[in-house]
């Protein structure tokens, strides 16, 4: 392609302020317009548009024909999504001769959906991937162009792959721009990774209590994948209650049989708190606590 690629920016947070850096600093490419999210406020994508004298669209609803009449005036060559929000349906999926590509932080055909870094570190996961894919009619279903995977250790929570992403994003987001402006990639069928791949549905408020009837492996998981800046784990000590940012998992801790959610001991860091098969050390608290509490709600 010896002309420049023209897109059209669909995005929101620091994911998508990442990309945009590294595509408006190549000369292949010309962002159009940008359209934001409309349930925040992204007032660095404002600035950008400002800056670089790009068109900023606050579109309520993108497949409705004044929208589509909006987009397709600027006769862009594709449509990209990095963190947006809304459905595109088949009229805005077919706009543009190339379509609309997505990047999701998710191994593709695996985690498609919503939340998904809290829920691959709540499958204890030992990899998350990024994937630039072409936007279908179904949900993150559509021909993969590029994917990345990043290893996941017990050190990693919510906050580490966050910060992880918001670069990874950026850059394999902009390696697919090139590989399509240099027509010189191939579009990888999700099928013919597995037939099925699975979805995650959105977390929501109450998901964050700790059920400490379960194993210390997957309250670990638990605590980790929604700590800051996620909504943090929580638990009751007599209707008070308790925040946990943090915890330990205790590698060959025994399996025994006690009171479960008990506080059996104080720690340098924390408490020891037991569970369904054994114990876990949680520690980084808003509230308080005492040996022998018994936590749950």
């Amino acid at each position: 392609m010896n002309k420049k690629l023209k897109i059209g920016y669909f995005a929101d947070g620091p994911w998508s302020h990442n990309a945009f850096l590294r595509i408006i600093n190549d000369y292949r490419f010309e962002i159009k317009f940008i359209v934001p999210r409309n349930d925040t406020k992204d007032e660095t994508l404002l600035d950008f548009s400002k800056q670089f004298k790009i068109d900023y669209l606050k579109l309520e609803n993108v497949n409705s024909e004044q929208s589509l009449k909006v987009i397709n005036d600027y006769d862009c060559d594709i449509l990209v999504s990095m963190s947006f929000n809304q459905i595109f349906r088949k009229k805005i999926i077919d706009l543009t001769p190339i379509g609309i590509i997505n990047c999701h932080a998710g191994k593709l055909p695996f985690y498609r959906g919503r939340n998904i870094l809290n829920w691959v570190l709540l499958n204890d996961g030992k990899e998350f991937g990024i994937t630039v894919h072409f936007v279908d009619e179904g949900i993150d279903t559509g021909d993969i162009i590029l994917q990345k995977t990043f290893p996941i250790t017990d050190k990693d929570n919510y906050k580490t792959l966050l910060e992880t992403s918001y670069n990874a994003c950026a850059n394999i987001l902009y390696e697919a721009l090139v590989k399509i402006v240099e027509e010189d990639y191939k579009r990888i069928e999700q099928r013919t990774i597995h037939p099925v791949g699975f979805y995650c549905g959105m977390r929501s408020e109450g998901d964050e209590i700790i059920n400490w009837n379960d194993t210390s492996r997957n309250i670990f998981n638990f605590i980790r994948s929604i700590s800051k800046p996620g909504p943090i784990a929580t638990t009751y000590n007599n209707n008070s209650e308790i925040k946990v940012n943090n915890s330990n998992y205790i590698n060959k801790a025994p399996s025994y049989i006690g009171t479960i959610g008990q506080v059996l001991s104080k720690t340098e860091l924390g408490f020891l708190v037991k569970t369904k098969d054994s114990f876990i050390e949680i520690f980084d608290l808003t509230g308080k606590i005492r040996v022998g509490d018994k936590l749950g709600k």
